[in-house]
């Protein structure tokens, strides 16, 4: 039996009434990834495909509202479309917060209660409220009423010792009832002890099953997944039973297979730009973001994966990690790079 609710006061409404107009299905999403979705790795990201859904990372919604706004919010508009993930549980904070991302340009106002790191447990929010679905469901209920945009919860299956089918079922019901316009469910269990969020990701076994079963139970609704998910073949087959799909680390450590998405994915027509194309572009970025007084390492942190598997790919990684950490390194460095694994490409094809 599931623990009695708080006296939260949760919308009594159909789910009719609350199924999303403007939430597509069959939708590809990049994961929001703390420390590694900021703006620049957006930025490269969209170099690869022009139609995935891209987050931030989470940001608290304390540091929204009272943070430095630009460098925590900022953006670049070829980022489009792109989502801002909160975290938190005081509904009026995230209202408010909320109202700031949607005047800052996000398009969608995504409430994390997946992630079990320490830094959320401290704050009894994230993971943590899988255990208080009334609370999340009012989070969603005042950022519904703060913003025009789309308002959604990324969730686990459960945590702890939860029944999975009790947990993710009160959750489910409760911010659909609450007017969400998506939940996307992290197809495996949290241990908020014992385990790092590390092994969090990779320990606790994925249950696919139980996230179809939830779509089966709400097919009004949108039901996107992640975890686990390592190519576009293996996304197109989950997408035969929920909306969405969300790939994290394989597409961090492996953009390049980006490069399909929009073909195999959305059914685009473009071919995709070169990776020639894409150099070029970034390389125009990162001088730009010099020139405000960043760094090369902010950006080539996030490319290191490029060639992931490729001939060359070591050298390109050694010269992104060593160089662009130097003073007054710039795009040249990039390019370096670049010109090496063409080498070696050449090298092997004489």
């Amino acid at each position: 039996m599931s623990k009695p609710r708080e006296n939260w006061n949760v919308p009594q409404v159909t789910e009719k009434t609350v199924t999303s107009k403007n939430y597509k299905r069959n939708l590809f999403a990049v994961a929001p990834m703390i420390d590694w979705t900021d703006r620049h790795c957006r930025f490269f990201h969209r170099q690869f495909t022009r139609q995935a859904l891209l987050y931030t990372e989470m940001i608290v919604a304390d540091a929204a509202i009272h943070g430095d706004r630009d460098r925590i919010l900022g953006f670049a508009e070829a980022e489009h479309p792109v989502a801002l993930q909160l975290g938190g549980s005081d509904p009026v904070k995230l209202a408010e917060a909320a109202r700031i991302g949607e005047a800052t340009g996000y398009q969608e106002i995504n409430l994390n209660v997946g992630c079990p790191s320490d830094r959320v447990q401290s704050g009894t929010f994230g993971a943590c409220l899988m255990k208080t679905p009334a609370v999340v469901a009012a989070s969603v209920q005042a950022m519904k009423q703060a913003v025009a945009v789309p308002v959604t919860v990324k969730c686990r299956i459960g945590v702890d010792e939860q029944d999975t089918q009790v947990a993710l079922d009160d959750l489910a019901d409760d911010v659909f009832k609450a007017g969400a316009d998506a939940l996307w469910v992290h197809a495996r269990k949290a241990w908020l002890k014992g385990l790092s969020p590390k092994e969090n990701r990779e320990i606790p076994p994925l249950d696919y099953d139980r996230v179809y079963r939830l779509k089966q139970k709400h097919p009004n609704q949108f039901i996107g997944m992640n975890g686990g998910i390592q190519t576009l073949d293996e996304a197109r087959e989950h997408l035969s039973h929920v909306d969405g799909v969300m790939l994290g680390r394989a597409a961090y450590h492996n953009p390049m297979l980006l490069l399909d998405v929009d073909r195999i994915i959305h059914g685009g027509k473009d071919a995709p730009r070169s990776i020639d194309s894409i150099i070029e572009r970034m390389c125009a970025y990162t001088d730009a973001h010099i020139e405000r007084g960043g760094r090369l390492s902010h950006v080539a942190r996030h490319m290191v994966g490029l060639f992931h598997g490729a001939p060359g790919a070591r050298r390109w990684r050694q010269i992104l990690s060593t160089e662009a950490n130097q003073a007054g390194a710039s795009s040249a460095v990039i390019r370096r790079a670049y010109e090496a694994i063409q080498s070696v490409s050449a090298d092997e094809a004489a």
